[in-house]
């Protein structure tokens, strides 16, 4: 039978350039290179689905501009096979970012104008007509009607899972390193109608108040061991994956938790790091949906993200399902560690 995911949310154009390095306030770097992609939850883990698997249903849901950048985003999820038949589009401006790329290290800075995104609510979404196995929504945090309080679901983005789940159909959610400082607020409602929460760890951190990493900056395990288990108490009622540049950590309801450390990849091999995590959402989406187990879908997450990070930007990297497993092939990683 036929795979269905449904990925709602930020739409946007990306506008990647390339820097020797980062200026300190007021000093100046020249930009290399610039490059126009599209960008946000909805395009970057919808086209990396697609490419994974051509043979999937993806369909796209979310706000877009009257405006070039509007129809540039449309016209990148149809050249790759996503349908867009519940994209609308609104005379608010498209969403875009900014993104500086350092080219020696791939970090990232994002500048972000919110646009058409933060006008995209409930209403937008009508489950009853999603025929999906699967809804993804991100990110958590730069949805503002979504993100709004909602007195009975605590946010209106708890009400649209709610009405979801409602219909038989698995939600997940992604959040975005964000600084505001309300991630609990935000986050926490939502949690009770997941079947998955998949975040990095500075993500999953904000929201449970618990350290990913030690004084020394390396991954504290039992500190995101403690965090995902915070995630399950407040509700999600499947697996809890946190993700982090060097491991990948997994936990479901019976308490089961797996790290599985990230690849080992060869200097050069890394081109850019924008939009490595929607990558290994998408891997990781790729591997629940087609019943892999937790260290199969860590792995495929984990190779699904490499495989981003061999280009500049966020999906043209992302390789097909028997490829992504060919570089797990490929490079070497350390051995999976249960950790409860």
């Amino acid at each position: 039978m036929e795979k269905k995911i449904t990925v709602a949310g930020n739409i946007l154009a990306d506008l990647v350039k390339t820097v020797e390095v980062y200026p300190e306030k007021g000093m100046l770097s020249t930009i290399t290179d610039i490059k126009r992609g599209v960008g946000g939850c909805v395009p970057n883990t919808a086209i990396c689905l697609k490419k994974i698997d051509p043979e999937m249903h993806i369909r796209a849901v979310g706000r877009v501009g009257r405006d070039e950048y509007g129809s540039f985003a449309l016209g990148e999820l149809e050249r790759a096979g996503i349908d867009t038949s519940f994209v609308r589009r609104t005379d608010t401006p498209t969403s875009f970012s900014d993104v500086i790329s350092v080219r020696s290290t791939g970090e990232r800075t994002f500048f972000h104008f919110r646009g058409a995104n933060a006008e995209f609510c409930d209403e937008d979404v009508a489950p009853a007509s999603l025929d999906c196995e699967l809804f993804h929504i991100g990110y958590v945090m730069l949805l503002d009607a979504l993100d709004a309080r909602d007195d009975e679901y605590g946010t209106r983005l708890a009400r649209l899972l709610s009405r979801v789940r409602a219909h038989g159909i698995a939600t997940s959610i992604d959040c975005v390193s964000e600084t505001s400082g309300v991630f609990r607020e935000k986050v926490i409602p939502a949690l009770k109608y997941c079947t998955y929460a998949i975040l990095n760890e500075i993500e999953a951190a904000s929201v449970s108040g618990i350290p990913a990493r030690g004084e020394d900056g390396t991954l504290d395990d039992a500190g995101i061991v403690q965090t995902m288990r915070f995630f399950l108490q407040c509700g999600v009622s499947g697996k809890v994956i946190v993700h982090a540049p060097e491991a990948g950590y997994l936990m479901d309801k019976s308490g089961y938790a797996l790290k599985v450390p990230s690849l080992e990849l060869p200097e050069g091999f890394i081109k850019g790091k924008v939009g490595a995590g929607d990558a290994f959402c998408a891997g990781a989406l790729h591997g629940l949906i087609t019943g892999m187990n937790d260290e199969e879908v860590l792995r495929f997450a984990s190779a699904a993200a490499a495989s981003s990070l061999s280009a500049k930007d966020a999906t043209s990297g992302m390789g097909n399902r028997v490829e992504v497993l060919a570089l797990d092939s490929w490079f070497k990683r350390q051995k999976g560690t249960r950790l409860c």
